[in-house]
């Protein structure tokens, strides 16, 4: 890959400026200002003449109190045009807003909710939503762990900025198969209040980074559950960052792994190719079909009795993935800290990279 490739983990670049307000009404500004706080924004507030064309051009959202809206109107089209109206009774409103170009009409404080998230956005730099993959074993020791952890380090190094959330309280901890269970960061016991909102930037800074990827983890306390609430806000904030979250979700899903199965785009279903494995993963199948619409089979091959990877999908009625073979060393890496879809050559990397090929657009250069 070239060195241009985009890094997630190089120096940040400046944010991004906080949005523009024009309105002359002292009342409205002042509720503006303060939603922008609320959402950790630093507005430019003008409230005379129509602004600069580079300041309409380069804010991230554009806030136009409507005693403003016609002084305005002559400047250049652009996304990301709100207008707040300052009369319920104005039916005139509609046609300055088409003439203004703008997106969509408010009026404070019932537009309050949806304006905060709409500028909390625009101060993160939300763009297209991450693709989710959510990663189930078929039955007990499936290896949905090892896969979620290979396709996050392996997605990581291809230069995909990568969250990797662990789902499953009984799992051992995502952090100890990444030979992280000793890094600093939020564990999920930390994160067991949040509700609403959490900046997406702000949570992969907290957690740890090993090999390049942010990692949710448990830590080694009595925590067995998490409130579904706090895995909504949490994978709402990954989301929004882009690039890849990979879930590593517990077969028998409680409220919080039901939640996120339900955001996820992708499911990777993964079976070892043996009848008992295959009458198990057909009631997995079930249960995840009821949130899942994408749901595929990653076979693990060979199996004891002639099974091949297409007879376990076509049994459970699934696409097939992709199958996996034996990795050599592996359990030995995994003991030495040496986390899953490291090495470059191994089963477990050539799947994940086909996976990504397909699913993913590729990094753009900087």
């Amino acid at each position: 890959m070239s060195a241009a490739a985009t890094d997630p983990h190089a120096t940040a670049p400046e944010p991004p400026p906080g949005p523009l307000i024009l309105t002359g009404d002292d009342a409205l500004a002042e509720q503006l200002t303060r939603l922008c706080a609320a959402a950790g924004a630093e507005p430019r507030l003008l409230s005379g003449a129509p602004p600069p064309v580079r300041l309409w051009e380069a804010a991230p959202l554009v806030l136009v109190g409507d005693d403003l809206a016609e002084r305005c109107a002559g400047l250049p089209r652009r996304p990301g045009v709100l207008l707040l109206g300052l009369d319920l009774d104005d039916g005139e409103i509609w046609v300055r807003a088409v003439r203004l170009g703008a997106e969509h009409v408010l009026f404070l404080p019932d537009a309050q909710p949806w304006l905060l998230d709409r500028i909390a956005d625009a101060t993160e730099g939300v763009g297209p939503p991450a693709l989710t993959v959510a990663v189930l074993g078929g039955r007990g020791g499936a290896g949905a762990s090892t896969l979620a952890c290979a396709l996050a380090v392996c997605a990581a190094r291809a230069g995909h900025r990568t969250m990797l959330i662990d789902g499953d309280p009984l799992g051992g901890g995502l952090d100890v198969l990444l030979g992280a269970e000793q890094a600093d960061g939020l564990r999920w016991p930390d994160l067991a209040a949040s509700r609403g909102r959490i900046s997406g930037a702000e949570l992969a800074r907290a957690l740890p980074e090993p090999h390049r990827l942010s990692a949710l983890s448990w830590d080694r306390s009595d925590t067995l559950a998490i409130p579904a609430e706090a895995m909504d806000s949490v994978l709402a904030a990954a989301r929004r960052r882009g690039g890849l979250v990979v879930l590593d979700l517990p077969r028998q899903l409680d409220a919080a792994a039901a939640r996120a199965l339900e955001q996820s785009d992708t499911g990777l279903l993964v079976v070892p190719a043996e009848l008992r494995a295959l009458a198990a993963a057909d009631r997995v199948t079930a249960a995840a079909r009821m949130r899942l619409t994408d749901l595929r089979a990653v076979v693990r091959t060979p199996g004891p009795s002639g099974l091949t990877a297409a007879d376990v999908a076509r049994g459970l009625r699934l696409r097939l993935a992709g199958e996996l073979a034996p990795e050599p060393g592996l359990a030995l890496d995994v003991e030495r800290g040496v986390p899953p879809g490291l090495r470059e050559r191994g089963p477990l990397a050539r799947f994940c990279g086909r996976f990504l090929t397909e699913a993913m657009p590729p990094v753009v250069a900087a």
